[in-house]
């Protein structure tokens, strides 16, 4: 098992078949464009490979704000489907953990859909706990 942050067009592709599990409205086109996009304001797309098989992904990004300080955010995290509860959500975790304070990160964020149980159960799992609720107002048509 190897974990990677994706730097190439190439490395980034190999995480949409993933990716869109999660965020199931992404062409491969528009996931490219996005990443990259993003990547200019400080977002990271991380990879686990198990025999040059993607398995695991996740996107996140090191941000700073008077109440949680310096902190990495979790934007996306999702282990391929036919892939789960062989420890790679649980490798992939403890990287973003073991990252997040090589940066000197006071904590670790993330917020989940109501509707992922599984998820969640995987986050207590990891001693991760619910601090807030989060609230959002749709301002486009999309």
């Amino acid at each position: 098992m190897t974990i990677q942050i994706a730097k190439t067009d190439t490395e980034i592709k190999q995480c949409f078949p993933v990716m869109v599990q999660l965020r199931p409205t992404l062409t491969e086109d528009a996931f490219l464009d996005q990443v990259k996009r993003q990547q200019q304001s400080g977002y990271l797309l991380v990879f686990l490979t198990d025999n040059n098989q993607v398995k695991t992904v996740a996107g996140f990004r090191i941000s700073e704000s008077l109440s949680w300080k310096k902190f990495l955010y979790v934007d996306d995290f999702i282990t391929d489907a036919d892939s789960r509860s062989n420890g790679y959500g649980d490798k992939m975790f403890d990287w973003l953990v073991a990252y997040a304070k090589s940066q000197q990160c006071n904590q670790l964020h993330l917020d989940s859909g109501v509707q992922r149980f599984e998820a969640h159960r995987f986050y207590l799992r990891k001693r991760m706990y619910i601090y807030a609720h989060h609230f959002t107002m749709q301002l486009d048509e999309g």
